[in-house]
């Protein structure tokens, strides 16, 4: 409907909320003008504290750390945990606002990804954050004049693991509430802070602790704030994400190492039998070949289409940024592929490359498989596909070390095990709290954001629906150029300040 066949009332309240909204995002962008050193600090002090899911010790360390930043901007806090002794505690905090009438639950995770210190850049260290000009890939520099109080470029990046994924969203989100509170800017609905530690290993306690602290956790609807922003820069809600599942493969040969003149041609190679088996898999376009794996896949409703039809198109630049001459998936669009599940080889490895190797038929190869997850899909029933096809090509599977007598009895073994997986989630566009965060993140930006019906990464955003039978919606606030889960990870600082504008628009949602 035209804006001019509106009742005056309503064009009224809508003008009103606009000014109001304006005002608050004023106030929060001038506080965080005068703050940024403190804020940065802060930050700087956070992502010091190595947060690898596998390091226990440190990721406590982490959570009290939220602790304590939720507690200094008087967020009444605690661990949740799970019935599972040793799980990796959630951290929690609640805000009642007299009078509010709906509750939203923002999360991030502060949880990351392993790390190789030998694979970043000379003078980086994943847990020394430090500025640089730009991606160190891009040719960015060192900042190493920098000290506390200097002014803050917005162009320079942050380095460090986590510094974009996650605890961006974790800064971001608290910063924001603080904002609000000291430039005497109430929130307008409830609000509920939960920064999980488990979701860079499939977050596989996180079921738990929502069904043992479900009433804690009642809401009407969860902001996640992971992954980033558009490539385009501009700001973005999505409504979904992939599930993911990894599968490890290894292929057997002979018991020790074998001279490759003196067995080539008689002893099986691993190497070669499990290259043989992964291309089998695809075809030269990335198209999977196993059967029924796209088969349950659920369409796209027409607003999904709509939405998908509207983000704009990027894929030039990115073939010139990232070097490739010509993209997987046969000319279909980018964002349409994100709509598609996939299986990807993590990595792969036999023997030694480079200066190390050695004319050797190696004993056994391995790889790890990927495999992300739409709508229909199920963890469970994909990797029975994988199986399925790997014992076409005549493997006996197994689930351990095989055996003298298994060697014996069976020409082509692969032992094969699953990390733990979850499903897809989607959250219907036209749902009306989305429908309102969308319109307080317009509130942030000139520029018309972008709507996607699901993410490309994957959080386990199904057991929002499966255990707390609530919607749920992404808003990204990182760089799509920041390396998450890879050496040199950095997060842009103009970013880091708008996330904490875009989370505080949607505090003051109406």
């Amino acid at each position: 409907m035209s804006v001019k066949f509106l009742p005056v009332f309503i064009i009224a309240s809508i003008i009103s909320f606009q000014s109001q909204a304006q005002s608050a995002l004023d106030k929060v962008r001038q506080y965080r003008h005068m703050n940024e050193t403190v804020l940065m600090d802060e930050y700087r002090q956070f992502l010091s504290i190595p947060n690898v899911s596998a390091d226990s010790a440190n990721i406590r360390k982490n959570a009290a750390f939220i602790l304590q930043m939720m507690k200094q901007r008087g967020i009444p806090a605690r661990l949740l945990d799970g019935p599972t002794p040793g799980t990796t505690p959630a951290v929690f905090g609640e805000i009642k606002v007299p009078g509010a009438r709906k509750t939203i639950v923002f999360y991030a995770h502060y949880d990351g990804q392993p790390v190789n210190p030998k694979q970043w850049a000379e003078g980086l260290q994943p847990f020394n954050p430090v500025f640089i000009t730009a991606p160190v890939e891009q040719g960015g520099k060192i900042i190493t004049t920098y000290k506390s109080g200097d002014t803050i470029d917005p162009n320079w990046r942050l380095s460090g693991r986590g510094s974009a994924d996650d605890k961006a969203g974790v800064m971001t989100i608290l910063n924001a509430y603080d904002a609000l509170v000291k430039t005497k800017t109430a929130p307008a609905v409830n609000l509920k802070f939960f920064f999980e530690g488990e979701e860079e290993v499939g977050s596989a306690h996180l079921g738990e602790i929502f069904a043992k602290h479900k009433d804690k956790l009642a809401s009407d609807i969860w902001v996640i704030a992971d992954g980033p922003r558009h490539v385009s820069g501009k700001r973005m809600v999505q409504f979904g994400v992939r599930g993911d599942v990894n599968m490890s493969l290894t292929v057997y040969g002979a018991k020790r190492p074998l001279h490759s003149g003196n067995y080539g041609n008689w002893a099986p190679n691993p190497a070669m039998r499990l290259v043989t088996l992964l291309a089998s898999m695809k075809d030269d376009k990335d198209q999977v070949l196993i059967k029924g794996f796209y088969d349950d896949v659920v369409p796209l409703t027409a607003s999904e289409k709509e939405a998908l039809a509207k983000i704009p198109n990027v894929e030039a630049s990115l073939k010139q940024e990232l070097g490739i001459a010509e993209p997987d998936g046969n000319g279909t669009p980018f964002v349409e592929l994100l709509m598609r599940p996939t299986l990807n080889i993590n990595g792969i490895q036999s023997a030694n490359v480079g200066a190390m190797a050695g004319n050797i038929i190696p004993t056994k190869a391995e790889a790890v498989l990927d495999l992300r997850l739409v709508r229909g899909n199920d963890a469970d029933r994909q990797m029975g596909r994988v199986e399925d096809h790997i014992q076409a090509q005549g493997y006996h599977i197994i689930d351990h070390e095989p055996t003298d007598t298994e060697r014996q009895q069976y020409p082509k073994l692969i032992k094969i095990s699953h990390g733990h997986g979850y499903n897809a989630q989607r959250t219907p566009l036209d749902s009306p709290i989305a429908q309102e965060v969308i319109a307080a993140v317009q509130t942030t930006s000139p520029d018309p954001i972008v709507l996607s019906p699901s993410a490309g990464g994957s959080l386990p955003l199904y057991l929002f629906d499966t255990v707390l039978n609530v919607p749920v919606v992404s808003v990204p606030v990182v760089n799509y150029d920041n390396n998450q889960h890879a050496e040199n990870e950095n997060m842009k600082v103009q970013f880091l300040w708008e996330g904490i504008e875009i989370m505080a628009a949607i505090m003051q949602l109406k």
